[in-house]
């Protein structure tokens, strides 16, 4: 127990230190954060390398790709979709779809499975070459290939791994996961506090949508997380603030001296740890960020790619970067109307630019 009260400043400072810890290596980086979310837009750099270029020391644009395959790390589904250490697909597999196939779907994927067991890690094009299936309906409503729809699903369900990637593409290959002992409720407790450990502190209501998205990981463990969550309620150390329970992990002290801030600049992904939790966001710094990808160009108020620019403790505003012509192009934002008038400010985020060029293999304009 603290001497004193847990205030707001204090889990704001402990949720940035304990976040961005003093670079690693990728795999010790990857093994602290227990999970490493995942996306497809390059604007300047795919979210995860964003992520863990501030985590792991010379870390550069690709490499988490580059040496996915010599790394104990899977490509899976937790919260969403990303990189986790290969121990933790132990409390998810064999994972059991909420949507069960008919007999159809289950002999093609029989028959893939079979495919690849015998031939080794295999592109899609291959397999599709082997077992053409037609077209099927996408998530986004149009017309995607049923073979690739049917090898992400045997993916999910455990029954291929991501061997590694080719230009981007799956390449598939056979997988046996190791059986766990553990009950359903240990599984469940042991997830929980995965996304605790990463995430933390966090208001209740962010604890709640945590372990309302691990039904995407672990779809036959609803009913044991949700008792996981009533009794992590109950249990884990808490604070409350301005009429908001907070919770952090076991054996941490929000207000202990040792989270310390330092003096360098960050430009965040939208998937960054630090960022993640939209609700913290605002409880901790009084303005609303907000992923604007997919929102039309017209009604954009931050940018296509917008990085929330973190400095001694607070979010400034952001920055949209791009490379053109091997030049990396910069465009700040401020959530007040001009930037601080500051000459540290300023240096610190030349400092940050120089570092994101070398990070991107760009040079300065």
């Amino acid at each position: 127990m603290t001497n004193r009260p847990i205030a707001l400043e204090d889990l704001r400072r402990y949720a940035v230190a304990r976040s961005l810890f003093t670079p690693t290596t990728l795999p010790g980086a990857i093994k602290r954060l227990g999970f490493v979310q995942a996306d497809p837009i390059r604007a300047p750099a795919r979210a995860q390398d964003l992520t863990l270029r501030l985590r792991v020391k010379d870390y550069r644009a690709g490499d988490l790709e580059r040496r996915y395959s010599q790394l104990a790390i899977e490509e899976d589904c937790l919260v969403n979709y990303g990189f986790l250490p290969r121990e933790h697909l132990q409390l998810m597999h064999p994972r059991v779809a909420r949507r069960a196939w008919d007999s159809k779907t289950k002999g093609h994927a029989q028959a893939l499975q079979s495919f690849v067991s015998s031939r080794g890690p295999s592109h899609p094009r291959d397999i599709q070459a082997h077992f053409d299936l037609g077209s099927t309906r996408n998530a986004w409503g149009g017309s995607s290939s049923a073979t690739t729809h049917l090898l992400d699903d045997m993916h999910y369900r455990g029954m291929l791994r991501v061997q590694r990637r080719e230009a981007g593409q799956r390449i598939y290959a056979a997988v046996t996961h190791t059986p766990d002992e553990r009950s359903p409720q240990a599984k469940a407790h042991a997830l929980l506090q995965l996304v605790l450990a990463k995430y933390a502190p966090l208001p209740s209501r962010s604890l709640g949508q945590l372990c309302s998205l691990l039904g995407y990981g672990a779809p036959h463990l609803g009913a044991e997380i949700k008792r996981a969550l009533s009794l992590a309620r109950q249990t884990l150390p808490n604070a409350e603030i301005d009429g908001i329970r907070w919770y952090w992990p076991e054996g941490e002290n929000p207000a202990a001296k040792r989270w310390r801030l330092d003096d360098e600049l960050r430009l965040l992904a939208p998937f960054d740890p630090v960022v993640w939790d939209r609700l913290r966001f605002e409880l901790f710094w009084g303005w609303a960020y907000r992923f604007e990808a997919y929102t039309p160009a017209a009604k954009r108020k931050m940018g296509y790619y917008a990085l929330p620019m973190l400095w001694r403790g607070q979010v400034l505003g952001w920055a949209n970067l791009s490379v053109q012509s091997g030049q990396l192009i910069s465009d700040f934002g401020y959530a007040e109307s001009h930037p601080p008038p500051d000459k540290a400010l300023r240096q610190a985020l030349e400092i940050e630019q120089q570092k994101m060029a070398l990070f991107l293999g760009a040079s300065l304009p």
